[in-house]
């Protein structure tokens, strides 16, 4: 049996999205160009919720103008396999899924790539680059979970790096503070799409109006284009340049290490730490080939102000909270050659009766790291970081 592609909201949660949210009401004028019928937002959200797909194979593009300054140390060019370059600039991905249970993300990069496999229970990142492969086995409890999108929770946990993941992270905003609207038909991939439209309600927001084009007959993403307020170009957008909905084969789904890949083994049953995965350049960072990285599992249940990571609010302004005491100010305006540290030192300095740090401003995020080791982050604006901060 078949089940849902696209898993973002419950039914019951589209019905009170549906009545809780401002949803246009006209149906989607100019639809005719494009040979579709007149669909309505809310008809959409719906449309999203009940797609039900086999498989599906394809090239997608992802652009990111976030605005952000060159990180020292970090490459982020178009021709990088690394995960983290998604970041920034244009990249090339190839994506395979084969319900429920396969998926594959090749990174394309200009000398090499960087892939992210599951195959049933199994999972294997592997970066050409750096000769290296991390292999992880899936608990039990996994297997009992629909198969995800290529892409539905990427291991870099960045950016998104397909639509559906894109559409999936969007739609969880969905609350009576975004207004969804439709605005006509495009072609994407050669495929007739819908347009769907959500911009938030909240002055804090940074988004000014996320778009999904919607597949007029497979009624999945095909794009996400993010635009920040003040912009008339995407900040973020992702979409593919060709997609084929035929099941691909298993072979695509099958990974041997090439000779001469170094292999670490992830402890059994537990998710790796993504920190050590390949194509993040932590071989390069956290000890030899020989020794084996199994992920952090706290000892016992921690508190929200002892959790190393957290999200404070929901929806369009949530803001994620890091405690990392080694990027305080203490640290950051030492003489060590640490070029994180000493880049931090250049951000303006801001205070409040939160504290005090050091801010970074982009189109579509703004970052706040205080003196006292905290790293505030969102698609917010700058009071809504020092709100939180004043809280945390």
């Amino acid at each position: 049996m078949r089940r849902p592609f696209l898993r973002w909201l419950a039914p019951l949660g589209i019905a009170a999205t549906v009545l809780g949210t401002t949803v246009g009401a006209d149906a989607l004028g100019g639809a005719a160009e494009a040979d579709l019928p007149p669909r309505s937002a809310a008809e959409l959200l719906v449309d999203l919720q009940t797609a039900q797909l086999q498989g599906l194979s394809g090239t997608v593009v992802t652009t990111a103008d976030l605005g952000l300054p060159a990180l020292p140390g970090r490459a982020g060019h178009s021709g990088s396999t690394r995960l983290e370059s998604l970041l920034n600039g244009s990249h090339t991905l190839r994506v395979w899924y084969s319900e429920p249970d396969k998926a594959r993300l090749a990174l394309l990069g200009t000398f090499g790539e960087s892939d992210v496999i599951r195959n049933g229970r199994d999972v294997w990142v592997w970066s050409s680059d750096e000769q290296a492969a991390t292999h992880w086995t899936l608990p039990e409890r996994a297997d009992e979970r629909p198969g995800a999108a290529p892409g539905r929770r990427s291991a870099h946990g960045l950016l998104p790096a397909t639509p559906q993941e894109a559409a999936e992270r969007v739609l969880a905003a969905l609350d009576p503070s975004t207004v969804v609207t439709t605005a006509g038909t495009a072609r994407v991939a050669g495929r007739a799409a819908y347009e769907l439209v959500l911009a938030p309600r909240e002055a804090a927001s940074l988004v000014r109006e996320v778009r999904l084009a919607v597949d007029g007959e497979q009624r999945v993403p095909l794009r996400v284009q993010v635009f920040a307020k003040g912009s008339a170009s995407p900040a973020f957008e992702v979409g593919f340049r060709q997609v084929d909905f035929t099941r691909p084969g298993d072979e695509h789904f099958r990974f041997t290490p090439p000779p001469g890949t170094r292999v670490e083994e992830a402890a059994p049953g537990q998710r790796p730490d993504l920190r050590q995965l390949p194509g993040t350049g932590a071989h390069e960072r956290l000890g030899t080939p020989e020794r084996r990285y199994y992920p952090y599992v706290p000892s016992e249940p921690q508190t929200a102000e002892a959790a190393p990571v957290r999200v404070v609010g929901s929806g369009w302004t949530s803001v994620l909270v890091a405690r990392l005491p080694g990027l305080g100010e203490g640290i950051a305006l030492r003489e060590d050659g640490h070029p994180l540290r000493a880049y931090l030192a250049t951000l303006p300095r801001v205070s409040g009766d939160w504290g005090s740090g050091r801010l970074l401003r982009s189109r579509l995020l703004t970052v706040l790291v205080t003196d006292d080791g905290r790293v505030l982050a969102g698609a917010v604006t700058p009071q809504r970081l020092y709100a939180v901060a004043a809280d945390a």
